[in-house]
C-alpha cells in the first residue's frame, strides 16, 4: 500500500509518473492494464508506474479527486499532465503523453 506521501515523493523525483486507479472489482480495469503497462514500458523508458486500489485506498483516491474508475493520472516533470477516466484507449493515452515526453527526454 502507498502512502500519499510516497506517492508524491515519487512524482516529484520522477520525470514521468503514471497513477493507475482501479479496483478489483472493476473489469475495465483488469482489462486496460496489462495492455497499458505494455505499451508504456514499449514507448517510454523512463516512467514510473504505481497502481492504486481505490477500494483499499480511499484516501488517496481522494487526495488526487478520483471519483471513478480506471482513472489515469500522467504527471509530467512533477506537475499532472493527463488525466483519464473510464472510456480511453490505450493508442490515445501513448499519443497524447509521446510528445511532452519525447520533448523532455531530448
Amino acid at each position: 500500500m502507498q502512502t500519499i506521501e510516497n506517492i508524491n515523493q515519487t512524482i516529484n523525483e520522477n520525470l514521468a509518473v503514471m497513477l493507475y486507479f482501479s479496483a478489483p472489482t472493476c473489469n475495465v480495469c483488469h482489462a486496460l492494464k496489462p495492455k497499458l503497462l505494455e505499451a508504456i514500458e514499449g514507448n517510454f523508458k523512463n516512467f514510473e508506474v504505481i497502481s492504486i486500489d481505490t477500494s483499499i485506498e480511499q484516501e488517496t483516491s481522494a487526495h488526487f479527486s478520483v471519483f471513478t474508475i480506471p482513472t489515469v493520472l500522467v504527471f509530467l516533470d512533477g506537475k499532472e499532465f493527463l488525466r483519464k477516466s473510464r472510456h480511453m484507449s490505450v493508442g490515445e493515452v501513448i499519443r497524447e503523453i509521446k510528445r511532452p515526453y519525447e520533448i523532455m527526454n531530448s
